[in-house]
């Protein structure tokens, strides 16, 4: 019987693979390293039963995908030796050299990230990750290669609630970090991996409608190519014609994102057109443009202005024969092998050496390639809490990019929904902290302006620090947020403890006891605090958990303290301020949460000063604040506090219109159940011979949770439109 084929690179093959682009390698280095793998490794199995050292080997071979030097390759073949076996730091610097020896290292702190599930200690090793890959990015490149290997083989671990957390994290760091340096490969298939794991009956209706559109528009594809193809060559624009498909996961974000149905998607087949050089780009773009119409508000220009992760390419839809959308992508070889591989494809020889170029990888996009990894480290120089740091980081690295200008006509890159106080802080710190308002394209403009493409930015500042509390929701970026947050943790700490004694009250109450009488002389020692003052900030900073405090003082309560500590509470007025804050509230103030928008954590938030000293909330895109456009002085720029976000209900309506055919209505309700929405209502109306309209009262976590069950059902071929309503 013949033997099974290996499931990992033989020694030679990865050698030869390394040789064929850079014919200098250490050969006898590559050997080495390759044999301890497999000698410390030894007899560890992985979940597929496979020998554990063929993940090290998979993620080398990765690697010389993108053709990285010798030190990466080895790092590649060692990054888990110091993690899993008795290996040490100093037996790779011994053995390997300090070159390699820091790379590991830098590996081993994320890979200890995963081992927990613990916030804290999360954020605490990206902390320390995001230092090391700023000094040398290969340290990412070997992680991202780590991840992909491990989620390729994700369905081999039996545990369903493990494979949700690396999935989650896959998604919430690594495919943002890849996107970053500009690895889209990476991304979009650790994206498409995460998708399979986490909402695997959305990604399979997303795909069977696919499939049928490929079916009936796979000739009209193939015909759009061949006319590009040849509009150009008769130009005398030399170029290849490639066509590609969105992806699932590309298409459940846009569907989430625009709020529109699988129908209205106008870019799920798009082209590239690959040309010779810069001046073909511009040239192509002219013939394409006199061939057929361009959609207005559809043409970007990422040559003149590359995007933050050095991507560069002309974007232009137009409406071809057969009044057909056609996406296009015109760029060169160069900027498609940087739009695939990112930082990775500046790998090349220079002074008889191959190694990672700097110089051509800012030259390539007219930037630094790895800006978005320094801005995280700016982010870590305001100093704030570890868990700060990872809100801020996927933040930072997951949104995209708007272009502004100085007055002196400086190009300052911000991301999508950039305000006035992201613009402050990009120039430099102080001048965020002295900034008193600003003026847009030479008009004074609220802090709250979402500034746009183009726009000329002046900051106009006062002579000492000043940063109120509500700039935190006038800020996206984490540079500017973790400032703020430097300037605002003294005034901070009343606060905590206003919101610490409020979440007590409730978790006391929800056991059947009152706060005000009893004594908390036992948490005081438990908790090493000094005074209940300090145990009610721990509390509101989330360092201690209500729940925790009730044991301590009640260790009869254990059973009630846990279910008051899982069970999600319902937001209700009456505790708005434990929901929210900023904008300088004082404490103990009147919050109502206004029904003609029905704010959800989440939600952009603010407050309208009513009469009495009432504030109402709204969201930001609320009509009725439009009645309040010329008064200023009632406006209040408030956020919600962790406790919302983390451990509250709030009711939400979709309205939906849906085909009108057997079994409809219980598949959306199927729908809603499995992405974890609780239906307290439904309300069916304007039956139509096709269709009907049905109000959908759904319990949610927050808004994030909402999106969520909205974009499910317009992945249902038989749900036409799905939106969030008001009031």
């Amino acid at each position: 019987m013949k033997a099974a084929a290996p499931k990992f690179l033989r020694q030679y093959e990865l050698i030869d693979r390394v040789r064929a682009y850079d014919p200098s390698a250490d050969e006898a280095l590559l050997n080495r390293a390759y044999v301890y793998a497999v000698r410390m490794h030894g007899s560890q199995k992985r979940a597929s039963g496979d020998p554990y050292f063929a993940h090290p080997i998979e993620v080398a071979g990765i690697l010389t995908d993108y053709r990285l030097d010798t030190a990466t390759i080895v790092t590649a073949l060692l990054h888990d030796v110091i993690e899993d076996t008795d290996v040490t730091r100093a037996d790779i610097d011994r053995l390997f050299g300090d070159e390699v020896g820091e790379l590991v290292e830098g590996v081993t702190k994320l890979s200890r990230l995963e081992a927990t599930a613990d916030y804290k200690k999360q954020a605490e090793n990206l902390r320390k990750f995001i230092l090391a890959v700023s000094k040398d990015v290969r340290v990412l490149l070997v992680k991202l290669a780590d991840r992909l290997h491990n989620m390729r083989t994700l369905h081999f671990i039996k545990n369903a609630a493990k494979r949700e957390r690396i999935a989650r994290e896959t998604l919430d760091i690594y495919a943002p970090l890849a996107r970053s340096i500009g690895c889209h490969k990476i991304c979009s298939e650790l994206e498409e991996l995460a998708f399979a794991h986490l909402n695997p009956k959305a990604r399979d209706a997303i795909i069977r409608r696919l499939d049928v559109l490929r079916a009936g528009q796979g000739r009209a594809v193939a015909l759009a190519s061949e006319e590009i193809a040849k509009q150009l060559n008769d130009a005398g624009v030399t170029c290849r014609v490639v066509g590609r498909e969105k992806n699932a996961y590309s298409i459940w974000r846009k569907l989430q994102r625009k709020s529109i149905g699988f129908a209205q998607l106008s870019d799920i087949y798009a082209f590239r057109v690959i040309v010779g050089d810069e001046d073909d780009c511009y040239r192509a773009l002219g013939v394409i443009h006199r061939a057929w119409p361009c959609v207005p508000e559809r043409f970007k220009d990422f040559i003149s202005t590359p995007k933050r992760n050095n991507y560069r390419s002309i974007h232009t839809t137009v409406v071809a024969p057969r009044a057909m959308r056609i996406e296009l992508q015109i760029r060169t070889e160069a900027m498609d092998r940087v739009a695939e591989e990112g930082v990775a494809a500046h790998w090349r020889y220079k002074n008889e050496t191959y190694a990672f170029d700097p110089e051509s990888a800012a030259a390539a996009g007219g930037r630094d390639p790895l800006v978005n990894i320094r801005q995280l480290v700016q982010v870590l120089e305001q100093g704030g809490d570890a868990e700060d740091l990872l809100d801020h980081a996927k933040l930072e690295v997951f949104l995209d990019q708007v272009f502004v200008f100085t007055p002196k006509g400086q190009l300052i890159s911000l991301p999508t929904g950039a305000m006035p106080l992201d613009f402050a802080y990009a120039v430099h710190t102080d001048v965020g902290d002295t900034c008193l308002g600003v003026k847009i394209n030479g008009e004074l403009r609220p802090l709250r302006t979402v500034l746009a493409n183009g726009d000329v930015v002046e900051v106009v500042r006062g002579p000492k620090p000043s940063t109120p509390e509500d700039w935190m929701s006038l800020t996206v970026t984490g540079r500017a947020r973790s400032a703020i947050r430097r300037h605002m943790r003294q005034s901070e700490r009343e606060e905590f403890q206003r919101l610490g004694k409020a979440a007590l009250e409730q978790t006391f109450a929800r056991a059947g006891k009152t706060l005000s009488e009893v004594s908390l002389r036992p948490a005081l020692d438990r908790f090493a605090a000094a005074s209940e003052a300090e145990v009610f900030q721990a509390v509101g900073r989330g360092r201690i958990s209500p729940t925790q405090v009730l044991e301590v003082v009640f260790p009869g309560l254990a059973e009630t303290a846990k279910a008051a500590a899982t069970a999600r509470v319902r937001i209700e007025d009456r505790f708005a301020s434990l929901y929210v804050k900023g904008g300088g509230l004082e404490p103990g103030a009147l919050l109502r949460f206004d029904p003609c928008c029905n704010p959800l954590p989440g939600d952009r938030i603010v407050g309208i000063t009513e009469e009495g000293g009432a504030v109402a909330v709204h969201t930001i895109d609320c009509a009725q604040l439009a009645e309040y456009e010329d008064r200023e002085e009632l406006w209040r720029d408030l956020q919600w506090t962790p406790e919302a976000e983390r451990n509250t209900l709030s009711d939400a309506r979709l309205n939906a219109t849906i085909r009108d055919a057997p079994g409809v209505m219980g598949q959306a309700c199927t729908i809603i159940g499995e992405a974890g929405g609780n239906i307290i209502g439904v309300n069916m109306r304007h039956r139509h011979s096709d269709f009907f309209d049905v109000d959908f009262d759904i319990e949610v976590k927050d808004a994030r949770h909402l999106t969520h069950i909205a974009a499910a059902l317009r992945a249902c071929p038989s749900i036409e439109t799905v939106d969030r309503a008001r009031g």
